[in-house]
Protein backbone atom coordinates (compact mmCIF):
# COMPACT_ATOMS: atom_id res chain seq x y z
CA UNK A 1 0.00 0.00 0.00
CA UNK A 2 1.20 3.91 -0.04
CA UNK A 3 1.07 5.99 2.38
CA UNK A 4 1.29 9.52 3.03
CA UNK A 5 1.54 12.03 5.70
CA UNK A 6 -1.27 13.89 6.21
CA UNK A 7 -4.51 13.82 7.60
CA UNK A 8 -7.98 13.84 5.23
CA UNK A 9 -10.42 15.72 5.79
CA UNK A 10 -13.66 13.55 6.59
CA UNK A 11 -16.26 13.49 4.59
CA UNK A 12 -18.81 16.35 4.35
CA UNK A 13 -22.38 15.80 4.35
CA UNK A 14 -25.05 19.04 5.16
CA UNK A 15 -28.45 18.58 5.87
CA UNK A 16 -29.12 22.12 6.19
CA UNK A 17 -29.58 22.42 2.18
CA UNK A 18 -31.56 20.96 -0.20
CA UNK A 19 -30.84 21.71 -4.20
CA UNK A 20 -32.93 20.78 -7.01
CA UNK A 21 -32.46 20.89 -10.56
CA UNK A 22 -30.42 23.39 -11.74
CA UNK A 23 -32.83 25.23 -13.83
CA UNK A 24 -35.33 25.63 -11.11
CA UNK A 25 -34.56 27.66 -8.05
CA UNK A 26 -30.22 27.33 -7.30
CA UNK A 27 -29.09 28.91 -4.18
CA UNK A 28 -27.99 32.65 -5.15
CA UNK A 29 -25.10 32.65 -2.64
CA UNK A 30 -23.54 29.86 -4.75
CA UNK A 31 -23.54 31.25 -7.57
CA UNK A 32 -19.95 32.10 -7.59
CA UNK A 33 -18.99 28.85 -7.39
CA UNK A 34 -21.49 27.27 -9.46
CA UNK A 35 -20.72 29.53 -12.34
CA UNK A 36 -17.24 30.39 -12.50
CA UNK A 37 -15.89 33.82 -13.07
CA UNK A 38 -16.03 35.96 -10.28
CA UNK A 39 -13.82 35.77 -7.09
CA UNK A 40 -14.70 33.40 -4.31
CA UNK A 41 -16.59 34.69 -1.69
CA UNK A 42 -14.58 35.12 1.42
CA UNK A 43 -17.02 33.74 4.41
CA UNK A 44 -16.83 30.77 5.69
CA UNK A 45 -20.44 28.78 6.16
CA UNK A 46 -20.69 29.65 2.33
CA UNK A 47 -17.70 27.68 1.26
CA UNK A 48 -18.51 25.02 3.33
CA UNK A 49 -22.35 25.16 2.26
CA UNK A 50 -20.88 24.91 -1.42
CA UNK A 51 -18.28 22.20 -0.40
CA UNK A 52 -21.10 20.05 0.84
CA UNK A 53 -23.68 20.91 -1.93
CA UNK A 54 -20.43 20.20 -4.74
CA UNK A 55 -19.53 16.53 -2.97
CA UNK A 56 -23.36 15.58 -3.17
CA UNK A 57 -23.56 16.69 -6.85
CA UNK A 58 -20.56 15.10 -7.52
CA UNK A 59 -21.40 11.66 -6.43
CA UNK A 60 -25.06 11.94 -7.87
CA UNK A 61 -23.06 12.61 -11.53
CA UNK A 62 -20.51 10.55 -10.94
CA UNK A 63 -21.83 7.98 -13.17
CA UNK A 64 -22.34 9.75 -15.99
CA UNK A 65 -18.91 11.32 -15.66
CA UNK A 66 -17.08 8.46 -15.83
CA UNK A 67 -17.11 7.62 -19.96
CA UNK A 68 -17.77 4.29 -21.16
CA UNK A 69 -15.65 1.70 -19.05
CA UNK A 70 -14.28 -1.69 -20.00
CA UNK A 71 -15.55 -4.43 -17.76
CA UNK A 72 -12.71 -4.86 -15.53
CA UNK A 73 -12.61 -0.78 -14.48
CA UNK A 74 -16.62 -0.84 -14.08
CA UNK A 75 -16.18 -4.17 -11.70
CA UNK A 76 -13.43 -1.98 -9.56
CA UNK A 77 -15.82 1.11 -9.71
CA UNK A 78 -19.01 -0.84 -8.02
CA UNK A 79 -16.82 -2.77 -5.53
CA UNK A 80 -15.51 0.90 -5.06
CA UNK A 81 -19.21 2.59 -4.89
CA UNK A 82 -20.35 -0.13 -2.77
CA UNK A 83 -18.17 0.43 0.09
CA UNK A 84 -18.97 4.23 0.07
CA UNK A 85 -19.64 6.97 -2.21
CA UNK A 86 -17.09 7.40 -4.99
CA UNK A 87 -17.32 11.41 -4.13
CA UNK A 88 -15.21 10.46 -1.02
CA UNK A 89 -12.55 8.11 -2.13
CA UNK A 90 -10.18 11.75 -2.93
CA UNK A 91 -10.61 13.79 -0.09
CA UNK A 92 -8.51 16.98 0.86
CA UNK A 93 -5.71 17.00 3.13
CA UNK A 94 -5.63 18.86 6.64
CA UNK A 95 -2.88 19.56 8.73
CA UNK A 96 -1.21 15.76 10.62
CA UNK A 97 -2.93 16.50 13.87
CA UNK A 98 -0.81 17.26 17.24
CA UNK A 99 -1.52 13.57 18.41
CA UNK A 100 1.26 12.31 15.71
CA UNK A 101 4.14 12.72 14.16
CA UNK A 102 4.78 12.81 10.90
CA UNK A 103 8.02 11.52 9.47
CA UNK A 104 9.72 10.59 6.04
CA UNK A 105 9.97 6.45 5.86
CA UNK A 106 13.65 6.79 5.99
CA UNK A 107 13.74 8.29 9.30
CA UNK A 108 11.00 5.53 10.78
CA UNK A 109 13.70 3.71 9.70
CA UNK A 110 16.41 4.89 11.49
CA UNK A 111 14.65 5.53 14.43
CA UNK A 112 12.97 2.60 14.95
CA UNK A 113 15.08 -0.17 13.52
CA UNK A 114 16.16 -0.96 16.85
CA UNK A 115 13.38 -1.21 18.85
CA UNK A 116 12.14 -4.29 19.93
CA UNK A 117 8.60 -4.02 21.25
CA UNK A 118 5.65 -1.52 20.74
CA UNK A 119 6.38 2.38 21.16
CA UNK A 120 3.72 4.42 22.72
CA UNK A 121 3.99 7.71 20.43
CA UNK A 122 1.41 7.82 16.77
CA UNK A 123 3.32 7.87 13.96
CA UNK A 124 2.34 8.88 10.23
CA UNK A 125 5.25 7.83 7.78
CA UNK A 126 5.69 9.47 4.44
CA UNK A 127 6.51 6.41 2.24
CA UNK A 128 5.36 3.42 -0.10
CA UNK A 129 7.03 0.93 1.26
CA UNK A 130 6.59 -0.32 5.08
CA UNK A 131 4.35 -3.29 6.15
CA UNK A 132 1.48 -2.39 7.62
CA UNK A 133 -0.34 -4.45 10.44
CA UNK A 134 -4.00 -3.73 9.99
CA UNK A 135 -5.80 -5.96 13.13
CA UNK A 136 -9.51 -6.11 13.68
CA UNK A 137 -8.89 -5.76 17.42
CA UNK A 138 -6.51 -2.62 17.30
CA UNK A 139 -9.62 -0.24 15.77
CA UNK A 140 -12.72 1.67 17.05
CA UNK A 141 -15.44 -1.55 18.23
CA UNK A 142 -18.20 0.63 16.21
CA UNK A 143 -15.96 0.96 12.63
CA UNK A 144 -14.69 -2.46 13.29
CA UNK A 145 -18.26 -3.64 13.02
CA UNK A 146 -19.53 -1.83 9.79
CA UNK A 147 -16.23 -1.46 7.58
CA UNK A 148 -13.01 -4.20 8.45
CA UNK A 149 -14.51 -6.69 6.35
CA UNK A 150 -15.52 -4.49 3.42
CA UNK A 151 -12.44 -2.86 3.61
CA UNK A 152 -10.28 -5.81 3.28
CA UNK A 153 -11.83 -6.55 0.43
CA UNK A 154 -11.90 -3.13 -1.51
CA UNK A 155 -8.57 -2.49 -0.23
CA UNK A 156 -5.90 -3.44 -3.04
CA UNK A 157 -2.68 -3.10 -4.66
CA UNK A 158 -1.72 0.31 -6.27
CA UNK A 159 -4.28 2.44 -4.15
CA UNK A 160 -3.13 5.32 -1.65
CA UNK A 161 -4.53 5.03 1.90
CA UNK A 162 -3.78 6.33 4.97
CA UNK A 163 -2.62 4.71 7.64
CA UNK A 164 -1.80 5.78 11.30
CA UNK A 165 -0.50 3.93 14.04
CA UNK A 166 2.49 3.17 16.27
CA UNK A 167 6.11 1.98 15.63
CA UNK A 168 6.29 -2.24 16.23
CA UNK A 169 8.27 -4.89 15.49
CA UNK A 170 6.43 -7.90 14.49
CA UNK A 171 6.78 -11.95 15.69
CA UNK A 172 8.90 -12.64 12.45
CA UNK A 173 11.36 -9.45 13.53
CA UNK A 174 9.87 -7.17 10.57
CA UNK A 175 9.70 -3.18 11.21
CA UNK A 176 6.02 -2.62 10.87
CA UNK A 177 3.42 0.48 11.57
CA UNK A 178 0.55 -0.64 13.98
CA UNK A 179 -2.30 0.88 12.79
CA UNK A 180 -4.62 2.22 15.56
CA UNK A 181 -6.91 3.98 13.34
CA UNK A 182 -9.88 3.41 10.76
CA UNK A 183 -7.86 3.64 7.09
CA UNK A 184 -8.80 6.22 4.70
CA UNK A 185 -8.51 6.41 0.87
CA UNK A 186 -6.75 9.26 -0.51
CA UNK A 187 -6.94 7.83 -4.55
CA UNK A 188 -7.97 4.37 -5.35
CA UNK A 189 -6.30 3.12 -8.26
CA UNK A 190 -8.83 2.07 -10.81
CA UNK A 191 -6.41 -0.09 -12.50
CA UNK A 192 -5.16 -4.09 -11.62
CA UNK A 193 -1.71 -3.44 -11.19
CA UNK A 194 0.45 -6.99 -11.93
CA UNK A 195 3.14 -8.18 -10.13
CA UNK A 196 5.53 -8.42 -13.10
CA UNK A 197 5.13 -6.99 -16.86
CA UNK A 198 7.42 -8.58 -19.54
CA UNK A 199 6.62 -6.50 -22.47
CA UNK A 200 9.23 -4.39 -23.09
CA UNK A 201 6.97 -1.62 -25.13
CA UNK A 202 4.59 -1.50 -22.54
CA UNK A 203 6.76 -0.33 -20.19
CA UNK A 204 8.29 1.89 -22.47
CA UNK A 205 4.42 3.74 -22.95
CA UNK A 206 3.37 3.70 -19.71
CA UNK A 207 6.29 5.03 -16.82
CA UNK A 208 3.96 5.09 -14.29
CA UNK A 209 3.41 1.60 -14.59
CA UNK A 210 7.21 0.75 -14.99
CA UNK A 211 7.20 2.21 -11.79
CA UNK A 212 4.78 0.27 -9.64
CA UNK A 213 5.91 -2.98 -11.11
CA UNK A 214 9.40 -2.65 -10.69
CA UNK A 215 12.50 -1.30 -8.80
CA UNK A 216 14.96 -0.36 -11.10
CA UNK A 217 13.06 2.44 -12.42
CA UNK A 218 13.03 4.36 -8.82
CA UNK A 219 16.25 3.48 -7.67
CA UNK A 220 17.91 4.62 -11.13
CA UNK A 221 15.61 7.87 -10.03
CA UNK A 222 18.24 7.54 -6.74
CA UNK A 223 21.35 7.63 -7.90
CA UNK A 224 20.38 10.16 -10.33
CA UNK A 225 19.71 12.21 -7.21
CA UNK A 226 23.22 10.97 -5.84
CA UNK A 227 24.75 11.75 -8.63
CA UNK A 228 23.57 15.13 -8.88
CA UNK A 229 24.07 16.00 -5.32
CA UNK A 230 27.79 15.24 -5.52
CA UNK A 231 28.81 17.34 -8.01
CA UNK A 232 27.25 19.98 -7.06
CA UNK A 233 28.40 19.74 -3.73
CA UNK A 234 31.64 19.28 -5.08
CA UNK A 235 31.84 22.35 -7.03
CA UNK A 236 30.15 24.70 -4.68
CA UNK A 237 32.90 23.65 -2.36
CA UNK A 238 35.42 24.50 -4.15
CA UNK A 239 34.26 28.05 -4.81
CA UNK A 240 31.96 27.56 -8.00
CA UNK A 241 28.43 29.36 -8.09
CA UNK A 242 25.70 27.95 -9.55
CA UNK A 243 23.77 30.03 -12.32
CA UNK A 244 21.03 29.48 -14.80
CA UNK A 245 21.24 30.93 -18.74
CA UNK A 246 18.44 30.95 -21.26
CA UNK A 247 17.24 27.55 -23.03
CA UNK A 248 16.00 29.63 -25.71
CA UNK A 249 17.84 31.85 -27.47
CA UNK A 250 18.26 33.22 -31.44
CA UNK A 251 21.45 31.80 -31.36
CA UNK A 252 21.88 27.74 -30.55
CA UNK A 253 25.27 28.11 -29.46
CA UNK A 254 27.96 26.22 -27.88
CA UNK A 255 28.81 22.96 -30.10
CA UNK A 256 28.49 21.74 -34.07
CA UNK A 257 24.90 20.24 -34.32
CA UNK A 258 21.31 21.22 -35.45
CA UNK A 259 18.59 22.67 -33.60
CA UNK A 260 15.36 22.02 -32.19
CA UNK A 261 13.68 25.60 -33.98
CA UNK A 262 10.18 27.02 -33.05
CA UNK A 263 8.52 31.17 -32.94
CA UNK A 264 8.18 33.47 -30.58
CA UNK A 265 4.82 35.34 -31.43
CA UNK A 266 5.12 38.24 -29.29
CA UNK A 267 8.50 38.84 -30.80
CA UNK A 268 7.53 39.86 -34.29
CA UNK A 269 7.20 36.18 -34.72
CA UNK A 270 11.01 35.77 -34.35
CA UNK A 271 12.96 31.90 -35.05
CA UNK A 272 14.52 30.96 -31.50
CA UNK A 273 16.56 27.65 -31.13
CA UNK A 274 16.54 25.58 -27.86
CA UNK A 275 19.99 25.66 -27.18
CA UNK A 276 22.69 23.11 -27.97
CA UNK A 277 24.53 23.76 -24.92
CA UNK A 278 24.90 26.84 -22.26
CA UNK A 279 28.88 27.30 -23.36
CA UNK A 280 28.22 30.76 -25.13
CA UNK A 281 26.45 32.23 -22.37
CA UNK A 282 27.90 30.94 -19.50
CA UNK A 283 31.03 32.31 -21.13
CA UNK A 284 29.36 35.58 -21.33
CA UNK A 285 28.94 35.84 -17.48
CA UNK A 286 32.43 35.19 -16.69
CA UNK A 287 33.68 37.99 -18.88
CA UNK A 288 30.81 40.04 -16.65
CA UNK A 289 32.81 38.73 -13.38
CA UNK A 290 31.99 36.05 -12.46
CA UNK A 291 35.42 33.51 -12.03
CA UNK A 292 34.01 30.30 -11.00
CA UNK A 293 30.42 29.11 -12.60
CA UNK A 294 28.40 26.14 -13.25
CA UNK A 295 25.32 25.12 -14.42
CA UNK A 296 23.69 21.46 -14.55
CA UNK A 297 20.54 22.11 -17.13
CA UNK A 298 18.94 20.26 -20.32
CA UNK A 299 20.32 20.72 -23.78
CA UNK A 300 19.09 19.89 -27.16
CA UNK A 301 20.05 18.88 -30.77
CA UNK A 302 17.91 18.10 -33.30
CA UNK A 303 19.77 14.64 -34.58
CA UNK A 304 19.58 10.99 -34.00
CA UNK A 305 18.36 8.66 -31.00
CA UNK A 306 20.43 6.01 -30.11
CA UNK A 307 21.80 3.89 -27.62
CA UNK A 308 23.76 6.53 -26.49
CA UNK A 309 21.91 9.67 -27.65
CA UNK A 310 18.71 11.27 -26.84
CA UNK A 311 17.67 14.72 -28.29
CA UNK A 312 16.61 16.26 -25.03
CA UNK A 313 19.78 15.60 -22.56
CA UNK A 314 20.87 16.22 -19.28
CA UNK A 315 24.73 18.66 -18.91
CA UNK A 316 26.67 19.99 -16.25
CA UNK A 317 29.67 22.56 -17.60
CA UNK A 318 31.44 24.63 -15.12
CA UNK A 319 34.10 27.48 -16.26
CA UNK A 320 37.07 28.46 -14.25
CA UNK A 321 39.27 31.86 -14.81
CA UNK A 322 42.88 30.65 -14.87
CA UNK A 323 42.79 26.80 -14.92
CA UNK A 324 44.65 25.08 -17.27
CA UNK A 325 44.60 22.00 -18.89
CA UNK A 326 46.33 20.04 -16.38
CA UNK A 327 44.79 21.29 -13.54
CA UNK A 328 41.10 20.74 -14.85
CA UNK A 329 42.10 17.04 -15.79
CA UNK A 330 43.24 16.97 -12.00
CA UNK A 331 39.61 18.17 -11.12
CA UNK A 332 38.00 16.10 -13.39
CA UNK A 333 39.61 13.36 -11.54
CA UNK A 334 39.12 14.10 -8.07
CA UNK A 335 35.50 14.40 -8.85
CA UNK A 336 35.34 11.42 -10.47
CA UNK A 337 37.00 9.45 -7.93
CA UNK A 338 34.98 10.85 -5.20
CA UNK A 339 31.55 10.73 -7.23
CA UNK A 340 32.46 6.61 -7.61
CA UNK A 341 32.73 6.34 -3.68
CA UNK A 342 29.63 8.15 -2.87
CA UNK A 343 27.52 5.92 -5.42
CA UNK A 344 29.34 3.31 -4.01
CA UNK A 345 28.63 4.50 -0.23
CA UNK A 346 24.73 5.24 -0.92
CA UNK A 347 24.10 1.85 -3.43
CA UNK A 348 22.78 -0.96 -0.31
CA UNK A 349 20.06 1.69 1.28
CA UNK A 350 19.05 4.04 -2.11
CA UNK A 351 19.66 1.75 -4.73
CA UNK A 352 20.32 -1.83 -3.99
CA UNK A 353 18.51 -3.44 -7.17
CA UNK A 354 21.17 -1.84 -9.93
CA UNK A 355 24.25 -3.60 -10.89
CA UNK A 356 27.38 -2.63 -9.02
CA UNK A 357 29.61 -1.36 -11.18
CA UNK A 358 32.19 -3.50 -11.36
CA UNK A 359 36.20 -4.11 -13.20
CA UNK A 360 36.73 -0.36 -13.48
CA UNK A 361 39.84 1.06 -11.63
CA UNK A 362 39.70 5.09 -10.66
CA UNK A 363 42.59 5.32 -8.94
CA UNK A 364 44.30 8.56 -10.22
CA UNK A 365 45.64 9.70 -12.14
CA UNK A 366 43.81 8.06 -15.36
CA UNK A 367 45.94 7.40 -18.16
CA UNK A 368 46.30 10.01 -21.35
CA UNK A 369 46.59 9.01 -24.83
CA UNK A 370 47.46 12.02 -27.51
CA UNK A 371 45.21 12.16 -30.07
CA UNK A 372 47.46 12.87 -33.23
CA UNK A 373 50.75 10.24 -31.98
CA UNK A 374 48.36 7.46 -30.92
CA UNK A 375 46.86 7.44 -34.50
CA UNK A 376 50.18 7.40 -36.36
CA UNK A 377 51.15 5.01 -33.86
CA UNK A 378 48.52 2.51 -34.57
CA UNK A 379 48.24 3.07 -38.20
CA UNK A 380 52.34 3.54 -38.99
CA UNK A 381 51.41 6.70 -40.81
CA UNK A 382 51.99 10.21 -40.42
CA UNK A 383 48.93 12.58 -40.52
CA UNK A 384 49.27 14.80 -43.29
CA UNK A 385 50.17 18.66 -42.38
CA UNK A 386 46.49 20.19 -41.52
CA UNK A 387 46.67 23.08 -42.50
CA UNK A 388 47.13 23.27 -45.54
CA UNK A 389 44.83 23.39 -49.09
CA UNK A 390 46.03 19.40 -49.75
CA UNK A 391 44.99 18.31 -46.61
CA UNK A 392 41.82 16.76 -47.57
CA UNK A 393 42.77 15.19 -50.52
CA UNK A 394 45.83 14.01 -48.66
CA UNK A 395 43.80 12.39 -45.92
CA UNK A 396 41.33 10.30 -47.97
CA UNK A 397 44.11 9.16 -49.81
CA UNK A 398 45.45 8.05 -45.94
CA UNK A 399 41.75 6.72 -45.99
CA UNK A 400 42.47 4.22 -49.38
CA UNK A 401 45.83 3.32 -48.19
CA UNK A 402 44.35 1.90 -44.88
CA UNK A 403 41.17 0.46 -46.45
CA UNK A 404 38.83 2.15 -44.14
CA UNK A 405 35.21 3.24 -45.90
CA UNK A 406 35.08 6.90 -46.29
CA UNK A 407 32.34 8.77 -43.64
CA UNK A 408 29.09 10.48 -44.95
CA UNK A 409 30.06 13.61 -46.18
CA UNK A 410 33.70 13.53 -45.44
CA UNK A 411 34.57 16.87 -44.63
CA UNK A 412 38.17 17.24 -42.77
CA UNK A 413 36.54 17.37 -38.89
CA UNK A 414 34.63 13.74 -39.76
CA UNK A 415 37.76 12.14 -41.19
CA UNK A 416 39.92 12.88 -38.18
CA UNK A 417 37.16 11.78 -35.85
CA UNK A 418 36.63 8.74 -37.90
CA UNK A 419 39.92 7.54 -37.09
CA UNK A 420 40.06 8.34 -33.80
CA UNK A 421 36.78 6.37 -32.82
CA UNK A 422 39.30 3.34 -34.91
CA UNK A 423 42.40 3.81 -33.63
CA UNK A 424 42.01 5.20 -30.20
CA UNK A 425 38.62 4.50 -28.35
CA UNK A 426 38.86 1.43 -28.39
CA UNK A 427 42.02 1.68 -25.74
CA UNK A 428 40.16 3.36 -23.52
CA UNK A 429 38.07 0.49 -22.46
CA UNK A 430 40.58 -1.04 -19.93
CA UNK A 431 40.77 2.59 -17.50
CA UNK A 432 39.15 5.77 -17.18
CA UNK A 433 41.31 7.30 -20.14
CA UNK A 434 41.93 10.84 -21.34
CA UNK A 435 42.66 11.54 -25.51
CA UNK A 436 44.33 14.82 -25.07
CA UNK A 437 45.41 17.42 -27.53
CA UNK A 438 43.01 17.21 -30.67
CA UNK A 439 43.46 19.03 -33.81
CA UNK A 440 42.44 22.45 -34.08
CA UNK A 441 39.78 21.82 -36.55
CA UNK A 442 37.84 20.12 -34.08
CA UNK A 443 38.30 22.32 -31.68
CA UNK A 444 36.42 26.11 -32.77
CA UNK A 445 36.00 27.69 -28.95
CA UNK A 446 39.25 26.25 -27.65
CA UNK A 447 42.43 27.95 -27.82
CA UNK A 448 45.60 26.71 -30.02
CA UNK A 449 48.99 26.23 -30.47
CA UNK A 450 51.92 24.43 -32.46
CA UNK A 451 52.72 20.75 -30.25
CA UNK A 452 56.25 19.57 -30.21
CA UNK A 453 54.65 16.03 -29.38
CA UNK A 454 52.06 16.07 -32.03
CA UNK A 455 55.11 16.62 -34.75
CA UNK A 456 54.33 20.49 -35.07
CA UNK A 457 50.24 20.50 -35.88
CA UNK A 458 47.89 22.84 -34.60
CA UNK A 459 46.36 21.41 -31.61
CA UNK A 460 43.85 22.62 -29.20
CA UNK A 461 44.87 22.00 -25.02
CA UNK A 462 41.66 20.19 -24.77
CA UNK A 463 40.88 16.31 -23.11
CA UNK A 464 38.04 14.04 -23.15
CA UNK A 465 37.78 11.08 -20.67
CA UNK A 466 36.44 7.66 -21.91
CA UNK A 467 35.18 5.17 -19.24
CA UNK A 468 34.41 2.15 -20.71
CA UNK A 469 34.85 2.61 -24.41
CA UNK A 470 32.12 5.78 -23.96
CA UNK A 471 32.82 9.86 -23.38
CA UNK A 472 32.34 11.28 -20.41
CA UNK A 473 33.88 14.64 -20.10
CA UNK A 474 35.21 17.22 -22.62
CA UNK A 475 37.48 19.74 -21.48
CA UNK A 476 39.99 22.98 -22.62
CA UNK A 477 41.27 26.05 -22.55
CA UNK A 478 38.79 28.29 -24.26
CA UNK A 479 40.00 30.77 -27.17
CA UNK A 480 39.54 34.11 -25.55
CA UNK A 481 40.87 36.46 -28.53
CA UNK A 482 37.55 37.97 -30.53
CA UNK A 483 40.34 37.84 -33.79
CA UNK A 484 41.32 34.25 -33.08
CA UNK A 485 37.44 33.32 -32.24
CA UNK A 486 36.44 34.94 -35.47
CA UNK A 487 38.92 32.74 -37.87
CA UNK A 488 37.71 29.57 -36.01
CA UNK A 489 34.05 30.82 -36.56
CA UNK A 490 34.85 30.97 -40.17
CA UNK A 491 37.02 27.66 -40.50
CA UNK A 492 33.66 25.89 -38.85
CA UNK A 493 31.53 27.36 -41.61
CA UNK A 494 33.88 26.01 -44.24
CA UNK A 495 33.69 22.68 -42.81
CA UNK A 496 30.19 22.13 -41.75
CA UNK A 497 28.30 23.76 -44.80
CA UNK A 498 25.22 25.81 -43.02
CA UNK A 499 21.51 23.89 -43.97
CA UNK A 500 19.80 27.46 -44.03
CA UNK A 501 21.12 30.91 -45.16
CA UNK A 502 20.54 32.41 -41.53
CA UNK A 503 22.82 29.72 -40.13
CA UNK A 504 25.63 31.41 -42.11
CA UNK A 505 26.07 34.14 -40.18
CA UNK A 506 28.38 33.97 -37.18
CA UNK A 507 27.74 34.78 -33.71
CA UNK A 508 28.92 38.65 -33.62
CA UNK A 509 27.35 39.02 -30.36
CA UNK A 510 29.67 36.72 -28.40
CA UNK A 511 32.31 37.78 -30.41
CA UNK A 512 31.59 41.59 -29.42
CA UNK A 513 31.23 40.02 -25.83
CA UNK A 514 34.86 38.78 -26.08
CA UNK A 515 36.25 42.07 -27.34
CA UNK A 516 34.78 43.39 -24.01
CA UNK A 517 37.85 41.21 -22.78
CA UNK A 518 37.59 37.12 -21.10
CA UNK A 519 40.07 36.34 -18.74
CA UNK A 520 42.39 33.02 -19.69
CA UNK A 521 39.62 30.50 -18.92
CA UNK A 522 39.02 26.84 -18.64
CA UNK A 523 35.68 25.37 -19.37
CA UNK A 524 34.65 21.49 -19.00
CA UNK A 525 31.35 19.82 -19.68
CA UNK A 526 29.85 16.28 -18.88
CA UNK A 527 27.04 14.27 -20.00
CA UNK A 528 25.26 13.34 -16.75
CA UNK A 529 22.83 10.66 -18.47
CA UNK A 530 25.99 9.16 -19.43
CA UNK A 531 27.30 8.94 -15.88
CA UNK A 532 24.09 7.48 -14.75
CA UNK A 533 24.33 4.89 -17.10
CA UNK A 534 27.69 4.22 -15.79
CA UNK A 535 27.23 3.57 -12.91
CA UNK A 536 23.61 1.90 -13.33
CA UNK A 537 25.39 -0.67 -15.49
CA UNK A 538 23.24 0.59 -18.39
CA UNK A 539 24.02 0.29 -21.95
CA UNK A 540 21.40 2.26 -22.84
CA UNK A 541 20.21 5.83 -22.83
CA UNK A 542 16.22 5.38 -22.45
CA UNK A 543 16.74 2.91 -19.29
CA UNK A 544 17.72 5.71 -17.06
CA UNK A 545 15.50 8.31 -18.51
CA UNK A 546 12.23 8.49 -16.19
CA UNK A 547 10.31 8.78 -19.67
CA UNK A 548 12.39 6.95 -22.07
CA UNK A 549 14.07 8.51 -25.12
CA UNK A 550 11.88 10.75 -27.32
CA UNK A 551 10.33 8.14 -28.89
CA UNK A 552 9.33 6.59 -26.31
CA UNK A 553 7.69 10.09 -24.76
CA UNK A 554 5.98 11.10 -28.24
CA UNK A 555 4.74 7.64 -27.93
CA UNK A 556 3.17 8.26 -25.01
CA UNK A 557 1.25 11.56 -25.60
CA UNK A 558 0.01 9.85 -29.12
CA UNK A 559 -1.58 6.98 -26.58
CA UNK A 560 -3.38 9.46 -24.76
CA UNK A 561 -4.68 11.23 -27.85
CA UNK A 562 -5.62 8.38 -29.06
CA UNK A 563 -7.08 7.24 -25.98
CA UNK A 564 -9.54 10.45 -25.52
Amino acid sequence: MRHTSATPQPHCESRDFQMGPMNRTPLPFLRPYLYGGLSPRARPEVARAYNAVRTRTLAALSSESLGPLPVEKQIRIDTLRNHRPLASYHPRLEEVSSDSTAIPLRDFISKYERIQETQPELVDVFGQKLQVMLQEKNLPEQWRKENFVNVQKVMRRGDWVYFKGQPHRTKAGELSLLVKFPPQWLAPCLHHVPETVESVVTLARNPHVNQLTRKQPGDTLRLRAVIYAHIRKSLVRDGFLEVETPILDAKAGGAIARPFETVANDISKTTIRLRIAPELNLKRLIVGGQDRIFEIGRAFRNEGIDNTHNPEFSTCEFYEVGATLPELMERTEKLINGLNSAVELHRPTSYPSLTKLEDIDFTTPFKQLRFIPTIEKATGMEIPPLRTEKTLDQLIAMFGKLRIPLPTNPTLPRLLETLAEIYIEPLCTDAPTWITHHPEVLSPLAKSYSDVLSNGQVVAPRAELFIDGREYVNTYEEENSPFEQRKKFLAQLHHHPPESESDREIDESYLEVLEWGMPPTGGWGCGLDRLVMLFACRRRIADVLPFGSLRHVVSLSRNSLSSQ
